[in-house]
């Protein structure tokens, strides 16, 4: 079991930035007109920080799920809207490929059955409390593996 933080912690990362930032289904007749940085409430910028730099650059729908979310957002104790601000940031220093693989990582989550999903998520939250050494040695050995061996243990069963 001691293998599986690294696909794990990719998984959940996955899950945990796309859960935030993935964008909702795209109405032609509902479009909303894009928003400025400047009409953002200090809250809301301050949450959205990371995106201040590609703001105008973002679809508008995309813009009003991200306004949505930092409702919620602005109501989470600061540790916690510092935790999501340090999320958006990642994201957006992730390549294309990157997100795409990590697009692919959440469909293949969702389409797992509950049961998987939280052996899943239990996993992760035992990765995440870890030692960050412990964490790092793992991962190392998750990389040095080669990928049929990765593919052996990911199908081997667990108790």
């Amino acid at each position: 079991m001691a293998l599986s933080a690294r696909p794990l912690q990719s998984l959940a990362l996955a899950i945990i930035l796309l859960g935030g930032l993935a964008a909702p289904a795209l109405h032609a007749q509902n479009a909303p007109a894009p928003t400025a940085w400047n009409s953002l409430t200090p809250a809301q910028r301050d949450v959205l920080s990371p995106l201040r730099q590609d703001w105008s650059s973002l679809p508008p729908q995309r813009q009003q799920h991200l306004l949505e979310k930092s409702k919620d957002w602005v109501n989470l104790p600061p540790q916690q809207r510092a935790q999501i601000s340090d999320r958006i940031a990642r994201w957006q220093q992730m390549t294309p490929a990157e997100r795409q693989q990590t697009r692919e990582n959440q469909r293949l989550f969702r389409q797992l059955p509950p049961a998987q999903r939280e052996q899943l998520h239990a996993a992760y939250q035992r990765f995440q409390q870890m030692p960050p050494e412990q964490r790092e040695k793992l991962m190392q050995q998750w990389h040095a593996m080669p990928p049929a061996q990765r593919l052996r243990w990911l199908h081997a069963p667990r108790h």
